[in-house]
Order: C-alpha cells, then sequence, then structure tokens
C-alpha cells in the first residue's frame, strides 16, 4: 500500500512526536514501509529578523537539529526502515519538497486544535493537506 512515509516532526514538541510516531509506525508496519522524520529549521522571512541573529547562527542551529535528529532516530528502535531528515526554509513547503524528493506516497503528521490565528494564516497541517501530492494522515496532538 505505502512504501516511503514522511513524518515531519519538531523536536521541541516530544510529546507530539512520540503520538505522530505511534500511528506512523503503526501504518509503516502494516505496510512493510520506509520511515522518513524531517525537522525543518525555519528560515527568517524577513532579512530585519536575521540581522538581531549572530553571524553563523542559522549553521549553529542547522547543526543542532542534525544533532537532535540523530538523537530521536536511535532513541526510537520500535520504528524499523526509518531516516531522518533535516530541512531549512518555511514548514509547509520543505515538508511538500521532501516529500517529492524521497518519492513518499504518504504522509503522517500532526495537529493541534486550531487557534483564532490558524484561522486567519492556517497551520502548516491544513496547507499541508491542500496542496501535496500525497495522502494526508493527520494526527489530532491536541
Amino acid at each position: 500500500m505505502y512504501n516511503r512515509i514522511l513524518v515531519p516532526v519538531d523536536l521541541a514538541d516530544m510529546p507530539t512526536c512520540e503520538k505522530v510516531l505511534e500511528d506512523a509506525a503503526y501504518l509503516a508496519a502494516a505496510a512493510n514501509a520506509e520511515l522518513h522524520f524531517l525537522t525543518v529549521v525555519p528560515t527568517y522571512s524577513m532579512s530585519i529578523v536575521g540581522s538581531f541573529f549572530p553571524e553563523g547562527y542559522e549553521t549553529k542551529v542547522l547543526s543542532a537539529a542534525k544533532t537532535s535528529m540523530s538523537e530521536f532516530i536511535t532513541s526510537h528502535p520500535k520504528a524499523r526502515n526509518h531516516k531522518g531528515h533535516v530541512a531549512h526554509g518555511t514548514i509547509y513547503d520543505e515538508i511538500m519538497k521532501a516529500a517529492n524528493r524521497l518519492d513518499c506516497d504518504l504522509i503522517v503528521m500532526a495537529s493541534h486544535r486550531p487557534e483564532l490565528k490558524d484561522y486567519l494564516l492556517g497551520p502548516n497541517a491544513a496547507r499541508v493537506v491542500r496542496y501535496a501530492a500525497q495522502s494526508v494522515f493527520v494526527v489530532r496532538a491536541g
């Protein structure tokens, strides 16, 4: 049914990661599919914001994200046949790019209950559901 499943995770929110991992691991085991975990380091949307951070800050953050992803992967042996990836950019856009690049046929991601600002701007999960070429399985995480 599925060969490659992309699981975007926010490594700063472990309870949500654990919840989405449980469902993703179940689906992957049922389909004997590869799991690809992705964390996205957001980019500065305006250059003026970036000027407030010291030079080389993004490089340090990306390095820390790679270390965190490696630790996440090794600490979850129940998710068989899995790989970790780190991207840098707009979250929903990087999720869809990774799904296409890795030739995934399913995206399993978490979504929180929407707040007022989400109705106006749209959360990442809603954008991925709306625009991704793959099927999207949304895990309610709160």
